[in-house]
């Protein structure tokens, strides 16, 4: 979309380069007098379509190519998808972070992991705290989510100001952390909202969300059900639900291990903020000692990862846990959209297994920690924002989302998707342009566009196999002796003999066939002989196997 309008310089403007359309990767930007404001900086984790790749996150790059004007990064809170990014992103920023504690304690570890400890300057903020970044003056307002110390950011600036909810739900217990700043919201409705930038999750969802108290006496019972072994997977992050494991533990006779370095991890960034510190879990090492009935196992790998603790415990391979026929998982968890697969082929192989496995979908036992549409109709009465900016959701969610706030009488709804720059003040709210935005995969050390060439070819190989011919040519330009074929993912048993001799006679044909001059241009010989194996694949078996011919001159 070319440019409606040129950016006015007293325009307060909102640019979502992940999160929009989607759930994780979230990059949120602001812009104002020519600076820009970053609120969280995200990643994804990659599925079945991106083979090799654990971690996906936004492409950053059209703020790095305005990072003079970038005066700073404000995280809402500590879930990956709001910071998991930061680590592998800072370096082409280069601006300072902005945290409360926890969400700092966290950032701190994660950094510490990759041997970079110290070189990202965190400042921390207090709950409720107000600050200034450049043109832009910040308060935090504290939310209930399902990990502790959730934010809202309110944005002020001489043009506008906006509420960026961040993720968020109103849950009367929360067991960890305050409750949801009601006099925050409802004074700064009052004193008038341009605009709310507002999770979008949940907006299909008719009612209002569970609370963790709630769903801590339901897990009780739902534990106290099962003789032998109960594994529970939950989100490391999720410090309440930690807590809750070793209430239902106790409650139930059992001792409770934590089974993850995640889990680990995030303990240790709580107990430094003041969480947790009178709640006590055994080691995966000690809850291999423990009776089959007296232990409750709270691992990893609720999203079907392939390297957490829950999937290796499935497969048989993790060193200390093991779970039998007659235990249990519990998945106090939600599947976050694109991990169906995973998460459902760790069912069965834990279910093949003779394990019993008990989802939300059989029993309470699991609580989201996002706004259904009562919590959202709710919110909207509190701030009463003249602009709806549905984000963090699908496509779906967000028109559904939009649909609700117009039924809350907010005047005006703009849907953004990734790289849309939206005016919202001064006057209505418009979409001024589109521009670029991009997605990079951590692909080992390396990150690396998901749009590149050598995704396109590794895919390639996944679904058609790959084929390398060697041949050698003589001082008279044809084929000399037989080509050597290296076949990867293609053929297997009986047969595997002729095709290859169908394949070398199709390269020596096609090079031999070449016009004399021809077979001296060593770019057009690699070209008709990878043109020959790709047909004769294709005749034989259908497929179009990535091609690579080494040419070896006498």
């Amino acid at each position: 979309m070319s440019p409606r309008r040129a950016p006015r310089e007293d325009g307060l403007y909102f640019l979502p380069l992940g999160g929009s359309g989607e759930i994780g990767m979230n990059l949120n930007l602001y812009r104002y007098a020519g600076k820009w404001l970053m609120i969280d900086l995200g990643i994804a984790f990659g599925g079945d379509t991106m083979p090799g790749i654990d971690v996906i996150m936004p492409d950053p790059q059209y703020i790095v190519d305005r990072r003079r004007d970038l005066v700073g990064l404000v995280l809402t809170h500590a879930h990956e998808d709001h910071l998991g990014a930061v680590p592998y992103l800072w370096s082409r920023l280069k601006c300072p972070v902005y945290a409360t504690a926890f969400a700092a304690a966290v950032l701190r570890r994660k950094l510490a992991d990759l041997d970079r400890e110290g070189e990202i300057p965190i400042t921390e903020i207090a709950l409720g705290g107000a600050f200034k970044v450049g043109p832009f003056e910040l308060e935090l307002v504290t939310l209930t989510h399902s990990i502790p110390e959730p934010n809202a950011v309110v944005v002020r600036t001489p043009a506008g100001t906006v509420l960026h909810t961040g993720d968020w739900k109103i849950d009367p217990e929360p067991l960890i952390g305050e409750l949801t700043d009601e006099a925050a919201l409802t004074a700064l409705g009052d004193g008038g909202i341009d605009a709310m930038v507002c999770d979008s999750t949940n907006a299909l969802v008719d009612g209002h969300s569970r609370s963790e108290g709630e769903l801590r006496r339901s897990l009780a019972e739902v534990v106290a059900r099962y003789p032998k072994r109960v594994a529970m997977a939950c989100f490391a992050s999720n410090i309440a639900r930690l807590e809750t494991a070793a209430a239902v533990a106790e409650m139930t006779g059992r001792h409770a291990a934590l089974v993850g370095r995640s889990m680990r991890r995030m303990l240790d960034a709580a107990r430094s903020c003041g969480y947790l510190r009178k709640v006590s879990f055994l080691t995966e090492e000690e809850a291999a000692y423990l009776p089959r009935e007296k232990a409750l196992l709270v691992c990893t790998g609720s999203q079907g990862e392939a390297r957490a603790a829950l999937t290796r415990i499935a497969q048989g391979d993790h060193p200390h846990v093991k779970l039998e026929r007659g235990d249990t998982a519990v998945f106090s968890s939600r599947i976050i959209p694109g991990n169906e697969k995973a998460i459902h082929r760790l069912h069965n192989q834990l279910i093949a297994r003779g394990i019993e496995v008990v989802t939300d979908e059989q029993d309470f036992v699991h609580v989201s920690g996002h706004p259904c549409r009562d919590e959202l109709a709710q919110m909207y009465q509190w701030v009463r924002p003249r602009v709806s900016v549905p984000v963090h959701g699908e496509t779906r969610h967000m028109m559904a989302h939009a649909e609700l706030a117009r039924a809350c009488q907010v005047p005006e709804t703009i849907i953004p998707g990734n790289g849309t720059l939206v005016r919202l003040a001064p006057g209505p709210a418009e979409i001024v342009e589109q521009v670029p935005f991009g997605r990079l995969a951590l692909d080992g050390a390396l990150l690396v566009p998901v749009d590149s060439a050598s995704f396109r070819q590794r895919t390639r190989v996944l679904w058609h196999g790959a084929i390398v011919a060697t041949v050698v040519l003589g001082p008279d330009g044809r084929v000399s002796g037989k080509p050597q074929l290296s076949m990867q993912g293609l053929f297997d048993g009986a047969g595997t003999g002729e095709v290859g001799e169908n394949i070398l006679d199709a390269i020596r044909d096609a090079v031999d066939r070449l016009p004399a001059r021809t077979r001296w241009d060593d770019a057009k010989v690699r070209e008709a002989a990878r043109l020959a194996v790709r047909r004769a694949i294709q005749e034989t078996h259908g497929k179009k196997p990535t091609t690579d011919i080494h040419l070896v001159r006498l």
